[in-house]
């Protein structure tokens, strides 16, 4: 069996700056990644053959980022049982129309929905490797020690702060 990777579908090349904290993320906790461009309306039997080869070859979570219609995700989570998660991309009407196309999936074809754009990326690919942890120690310890250097990172920036404030007197 071939490694366990995420797969990150956009609709467009043009989401990929949007997208590529969730490519970041998981490449930093050392998770194998696959990002293709493949559109739910205008290559639908391209969409429906990825998902089903990176299925068979081990991907374990499904990350799919969309503007406007954003339906990619709705497709690709009717076509597995595995996790997705969904990214609305801050096209047009500042990504709500996104975020409703997204999170209003019917029952029993559920899509976990995070932030639009950027942020939201980011915690796709935190959560997607928090999905993946479950079943693997070691990636969960890394994710404990992302978490902890987050923390300090706070910690560090308000003592800065505090001393900042204190020279002001």
């Amino acid at each position: 069996m071939s490694q366990p990777f995420v797969a990150i579908l956009m609709g467009s090349d043009s989401d990929f700056p949007q997208v590529e904290p969730a490519v970041d993320t998981l490449r930093k906790l050392g998770i194998a990644v696959e990002v293709k461009v493949t559109s739910a309306h205008r290559t639908p039997e391209i969409t429906h053959a990825y998902v089903k080869d990176a299925d068979q070859r081990g991907c374990s979570v499904f990350i799919c980022a969309a503007g406007m219609a954003a339906h990619l995700a709705g497709a690709v989570s009717a076509n597995t049982v595995k996790p997705v998660i969904g990214i609305p991309i801050d096209v047009t009407l500042n990504g709500l129309d996104a975020l409703l196309s997204t999170v209003m999936m019917p029952g029993g074809i559920p899509v976990a929905t995070v932030a639009i754009g950027k942020a939201g990326a980011k915690n796709a690919g935190y959560l997607a490797a928090q999905m993946m942890a479950l079943a693997d120690p070691a990636l969960a310890k890394k994710l404990k020690e992302d978490r902890a250097a987050n923390a300090r990172q706070v910690q560090e920036k308000d003592a800065a702060l505090q001393a900042r404030l204190a020279a002001k007197g």
